[in-house]
């Protein structure tokens, strides 16, 4: 990079000025602005005077570069030898470095006509700025980087010294659009020449274009050394939702989220920080589009691989609750491995509606190791195995016939189920809930949430299996009434219910009999519908019945109104003869009169 930026020498005394439009606005007499274009001043006694004086510079500046001698010094003038047959005189201030008689120096003629003392005008400032313009075009023909000093902040970018003032516009001081500019007053810049109008004084250059470039050489540098598997040194440049770009010197890569840790990541910035230094591992290298794909956690084994190994199957362990679903939550056990413990792995009990009523996210348990498959990346937990199974022990805490209470829980078809404690249902089938009624669904007696007594019938433990009943909490009707009567013998009933066969008598609280219709006094045959021909019973009436069959295994009584009367006939039949029997041993033992006409004795 050629630097420009040298000592500038204050001009000669003698030296005209030569004003433009930048002189008219920043008052800098003899420095041309690059970007003010001729007219730009507004006055037209001004514009006249600029070309007057342009011409007059441009004669100069067309004029021979000359080498000439130094053959004296003094304060003021430089008296040198340029071959001629007049010497000429030079300002001394031309001169930045120390001059000494004898020294070769360049020199242009700089006006017709010479100094009263006799010397022609000559001029060694104007050299320099000549070969500060060969410079510049040479900068800007072949490419190359110069560097520049910013001056200060003029309208619409920068006024910037690269020997000459030129003037960089606002569009090409970063790669980005900037609103301070007068951050970079003061600052030495690189820059590129765009533009340069010797005639004019104009030169417009560009840091955007110098970054640009300084770019792609990093870049060029930096792709020499990405491969696949590479490890490279980064800076992270910036944080999106999906992941982070890395700077790789030149050239950006993406970390994705999914590569930045085996563990669950919410959002990049919970790793990693813009301007944090990061070591990454080329996982892609697309070398045609320049798309480079980077890791952090493919620098180090994963976890998976001896989750086998440190989580055995039975094994306690604790982890932290990072979600919670409808079917279970998941447990990260360490960063990178995750276990699900599913809601029926919580609790014993049935019961529960939603995991969420057991943990929550965030929140740090133990649990233990149900299953591990590593290929699939799943581990199953349980919560309930922290506890003993209550099934295992229910046969030491209740026998086949005692009384429990629980509340109802559910009710199906066929039954209640009914929840006698933390995990333990029960389940009362139909036909036990009552010896009497005939219990189509469960709802005609219980409802979900009721509180109930039951007698245990049943426990399978191994099929976790308890059978309750609920009328066995309560005598068999039909059993006590089985074994306290006999065929033959008379009871008394209520007719409840009556059919075109006969009546149903109830004869006990839940015991009924059957009385047809050929056993009832006054029915005598059926009509064509099939019909009684005679009203049977009426509904509600008591009536004095026999017994004449009785059978416990169908549950079925026959009874007979027709043989309460023959058994009454009978038995006073049994008691004519009974006396008759005695009045006849009484008179031949005490010669007593005889019976009258009644058997009774006269």
């Amino acid at each position: 990079m050629s630097n420009l930026s040298d000592e500038r020498t204050p001009q000669a005394p003698l030296e005209p000025q030569q004003p433009d439009g930048d002189e008219a606005q920043h008052g800098m007499p003899g420095v041309p602005v690059a970007g003010v274009e001729d007219g730009e001043l507004g006055g037209e006694e001004n514009y006249e005077q600029m070309l007057a004086d342009y011409d007059q510079t441009d004669h100069s500046q067309d004029g021979d570069v000359l080498v000439g001698h130094v053959l004296t010094v003094s304060e003021s003038l430089v008296i040198v030898d340029i071959g001629q047959k007049t010497e000429g005189s030079v300002p001394r201030d031309h001169f930045a470095q120390e001059i000494k008689p004898g020294d070769e120096v360049e020199v242009v003629i700089d006006r017709p006509g010479t100094s009263p003392e006799g010397f022609l005008y000559l001029s060694h400032e104007k050299v320099r700025r000549l070969r500060h313009w060969d410079v510049l075009e040479q900068a800007m023909n072949e490419g190359y980087l110069i560097s520049g000093h910013v001056l200060a902040k003029v309208k619409g970018g920068l006024s910037v010294d690269v020997g000459v003032r030129a003037f960089m516009p606002a569009s090409q001081i970063d790669l980005r659009p900037t609103h301070n500019l007068d951050s970079f007053v003061g600052q030495d810049i690189p820059v590129r020449i765009l533009k340069l109008n010797r005639r004019k004084g104009n030169a417009v250059v560009s840091r955007r274009a110098a970054i640009e470039e300084e770019a792609l050489a990093k870049r060029s540098a930096a792709m020499e050394n990405i491969f696949d598997g590479a490890v490279l040194e980064g800076v992270i440049k910036n944080l999106t939702d999906y992941g982070a770009f890395v700077d790789l010197g030149g050239i950006d890569g993406l970390l994705h989220i999914s590569d930045m840790s085996y563990g669950r990541v919410t959002h990049p910035a919970d790793v990693v920080a813009s301007g944090q230094p990061v070591t990454v591992r080329v996982l892609r290298f697309d070398r045609d589009k320049g798309r480079i794909s980077l890791g952090m956690k493919q620098l180090y084994a994963d976890p998976w691989e001896t989750a086998v190994e440190r989580f055995p199957l039975g094994s306690r362990i604790s982890g932290r609750v990072v979600s919670v679903t409808d079917y279970g939550a998941f447990v990260e056990i360490e960063p990178g491995v995750e276990g699900l413990i599913h809601i029926s792995e919580m609790t014993w009990s049935r019961r529960m509606k939603h995991p969420g009523k057991v943990v929550k996210t965030g929140v740090t348990i133990e649990a233990i190791v149900l299953d591990i498959r590593p290929q699939d990346k799943r581990v199953s937990l349980g919560l309930k195995q922290l506890e003993a199974d209550p099934w295992t022990t229910l046969g030491e805490r209740y026998a086949v016939g005692s009384v429990v209470e629980g509340r109802v829980r559910k009710l199906t078809d066929f039954g209640a189920f009914i929840e006698i404690e933390e995990g333990i249902d029960g389940l009362v089938h139909v036909s036990d809930m009552s010896w009497t009624k005939h219990i189509k669904h469960p709802s005609e007696l219980l409802k979900k949430g009721q509180m109930v007594q039951a007698a245990i019938l049943q426990i399978d433990s191994g099929n976790r299996r308890l059978s309750l009943g609920i009328k066995q909490l309560e005598p068999d009707a039909w059993e006590t009434f089985f074994n306290s009567h006999m065929v033959n013998e008379l009871v008394r009933g209520v007719v409840v219910r009556s059919a075109n066969f006969g009546v149903f008598v109830e004869l006990a609280p839940g015991v009924e009999g059957l009385c047809h219709n050929s056993e009832i006094p006054g029915v005598e045959g059926r009509g064509r519908g099939g019909e009684s021909a005679t009203q049977p019973l009426p509904l509600g009436s008591m009536h004095e019945f026999k017994i004449i069959r009785m059978n416990e295994a169908e549950k079925k009584i026959g009874l007979s109104m027709k043989a309460v009367g023959e058994e009454k006939e009978r038995s006073r039949l049994r008691g004519y003869q009974q006396q008759a029997e005695a009045a006849s041993l009484g008179f031949d033992a005490g010669g007593g009169g005889a019976p009258d006409n009644n058997g009774e004795e006269g």
